[in-house]
């Protein structure tokens, strides 16, 4: 069988984040950090053109593929060139589908940055026979959902082992910094969200289970806490809120729990919150903060004032944070983990980019890279079969390792 052409394809390179995935690649590569043939793809020749003179030097070379989200003939010719494919095309449940049935029909290693949870359901459902069957590795949620969450996870745990000899069952996740702005696409995916589960009752009711990513014989029966308004979290002495993107990370982490043998317990328990500080003023801005979501989420819902919203308020598709935001930006994640014997560990994931876009950027390029040259051993696919995957169950310490060295991740105990 004929090796590919290439490595990594990046699908959608011309899309806001695709531009900045493409960059980040362009550059890590010239600094000689690893050889890899890769390529841009996406449907305008024009585009994929202009991107590529855009790179100057490191573009000459940078093979261009036109294929349209839409055509699996187009998708299959760009599957049978690459080991990995790297997309960025969302809104994932309007475009995305098509990809990745032609990614588990032909065994092709796929990686995104979706945080629609019900269209990665949906996948799951129709796609993970055939990926186990071809050997498909198939990996949603690697940008900011929900690398910084599943693997800050990942690695209390496995501080937790070394130091107690169990796992923690109880752990927590607060926002202390979240810097950034937010683009055209993101926005896009989350009005799309909203009105699917606006008009499903059933969509409703699947999205408020915790479980709902993991296998249907997942057995876990623990009940979750969801953080709808403000509280007191003693573990931190400070006020909470809710963490919007908490609906999909809270979910990822229990599929890798599930698919990991239930390595975090049976009764293993999550959930995410943002910090907003101690006293009055920390309460004030809690209620601040619930109020701010309820009136957003209300205006997605209502017709005229949603498009009263996308006309003056948010940012259109291809819109979004200049490169300076994006340098500006950072975060700060808190991890609190709770044995059953009472023991406690604290670690922290920070990152040194606007977390939507210039980290996610450099997530998602190393997700890709760590698929096709860390997870393939003498041909073979280094011990992870075909299937969809989280990113704490595909990807082990070198994912860290590269998320540290390359990446401006940090992950430290405290």
């Amino acid at each position: 069988m004929t090796a590919p052409a290439c490595d990594i394809v990046v699908f959608g390179a011309t899309s806001f984040v695709g531009q900045i995935l493409t960059r980040y690649l362009a550059e890590h590569l010239a600094q000689q950090h690893e050889t890899l043939r890769w390529a841009i793809a996406g449907r305008s020749q024009a585009k994929l053109d202009g991107l590529r003179r855009s790179l100057g030097a490191a573009g000459q070379s940078l093979p261009v593929i036109v294929a349209d989200a839409a055509s699996e003939t187009q998708l299959q010719a760009l599957c049978a060139q690459t080991r990995v494919v790297v997309s960025t095309v969302g809104p994932y449940a309007l475009y995305g589908e098509p990809l990745v049935k032609v990614c588990a029909e032909s065994g092709t290693d796929y990686c995104d940055l979706t945080g629609e949870v019900q269209w990665i359901k949906t996948m799951i459902e129709k796609y993970e026979p055939l990926a186990q069957k071809t050997g498909a590795r198939i990996v949603h949620c690697c940008g900011f959902d929900s690398v910084p969450s599943d693997m800050g996870v990942w690695f209390l745990q496995q501080h937790a082992m070394r130091q107690f000899g169990v796992p923690a069952t109880h752990v927590k996740m607060r926002v202390k910094t979240l810097k950034g702005g937010a683009s055209g696409g993101t926005v896009a995916s989350v009005i799309n969200v909203v009105q699917e589960a606006a008009a499903d009752r059933s969509l409703r009711k699947a999205l408020m289970n915790p479980y709902v990513l993991c296998p249907e014989d997942h057995g876990f029966n623990a009940r979750q806490h969801f953080i709808k308004s403000a509280e007191f979290d003693p573990a931190f002495d400070a006020w909470i809120a809710p963490f919007v993107m908490a609906a999909v990370n809270e979910r990822v982490v229990h599929r890798s729990n599930a698919l990991s043998g239930k390595a975090y317990g049976t009764q293993f328990a999550y959930d995410e919150a943002v910090l907003t500080g101690p006293g009055l003023k920390g309460r004030l801005s809690a209620l601040a903060v619930v109020a701010g979501l309820g009136a957003f989420m209300a205006g997605i819902v209502v017709g005229p004032v949603r498009s009263l919203m996308q006309r003056f308020l948010l940012p259109k598709p291809g819109e979004g944070p200049s490169p300076e935001a994006q340098r500006a930006g950072r975060y700060d994640l808190r991890f609190f983990g709770r044995t059953d014997e009472g023991q406690v560990l604290r670690v922290k994931v920070t990152g040194d980019r606007d977390p939507g876009y210039g980290s996610t950027g450099k997530m998602l390029g190393q997700a890709a890279i760590s698929l096709a040259r860390d997870l393939v051993e003498d041909g073979a696919k280094a011990g992870r079969p075909g299937g969809f995957w989280t990113p704490a169950t595909v990807f082990d310490t070198r994912f860290i390792e590269r998320l540290t060295r390359y990446a401006g991740l940090r992950f430290e105990p405290i």
